[in-house]
């Protein structure tokens, strides 16, 4: 009997993090995929160039986008999801949490990357085929950070330990050097419309990139202290 009870709590563990894990590939794809529309959709209604070509856009979803989405997979469960209340039977994937946190996330990606291309485009005058190189790598580095939100729901990023899921630690080093590498690579400059960046321009991109982070941590934050002060 104790062997069975035990093979069902395993069963029910394992079916968890799985749940889990899965949540966290689609957060990730959806709103970086819904920031990526939004961006297109901006450029047409305000009659700008649009800030991707479509090799850029399979670029980013493809290369760039298409390791860490499989590398949540192999996040560690977190043993409070045990304690967590049974969802119910009807409830979809896309629960009000997860709407929230798209929205959120593909808001800050959509909001930087629009004004960073209205920069380019509209104050600097830069030809639209250089300020694209500009976008690409800012989304780069917003696709990599906002896949280090996507590791929990509710946790802090800074509360979950790097080996819960060194796959995913490899899987964004990798994926910014093969856009390095892309960057400064003469075939592929020619076949993505990429060029090399100034130091400068490095930095300011990682700085602004990086606000996805901040941003979704201030979002978990809040909400733990919402759920603090109005406990259902």
């Amino acid at each position: 009997m104790s062997n069975n009870l035990s093979s069902i709590a395993a069963g029910v563990e394992e079916g968890r993090f799985t749940y889990a894990n899965i949540r966290k590939m689609i957060s990730l794809l959806v709103s970086s995929g819904a920031a990526e529309v939004a961006l297109v959709m901006s450029a047409l209604i305000f009659t700008l160039p649009l800030p991707f070509t479509a090799v850029q856009l399979l670029w980013l979803n493809l290369v760039t986008n298409g390791l860490q989405d499989k590398a949540l997979a192999f996040e560690k469960g977190n043993q409070a999801l045990m304690k967590a209340k049974p969802r119910k039977p009807d409830e979809g994937v896309f629960n009000p949490l997860m709407i929230q946190q798209i929205l959120v996330a593909a808001g800050v990606m959509w909001a930087a990357c629009l004004g960073l291309w209205i920069w380019l485009v509209r104050f600097q005058g830069l030809p639209a085929d250089q300020a694209q190189n500009h976008v690409v790598l800012l989304m780069v580095f917003f696709q990599n950070f906002h896949a280090l939100n996507c590791r929990s729901e509710s946790r802090s990023f800074f509360s979950i330990p790097i080996q819960n899921n060194t796959f995913l630690i490899g899987a964004l080093v990798l994926t910014q050097l093969i856009h390095i590498g892309a960057m400064y690579t003469p075939l592929m400059q020619r076949l993505l419309g990429l060029a090399p960046l100034s130091a400068a321009q490095w930095v300011a991109y990682l700085l602004l990139g990086s606000s996805i982070l901040w941003v979704m941590e201030g979002f978990k934050y809040l909400r733990k202290k919402r759920e603090a002060l109005h406990p259902i």
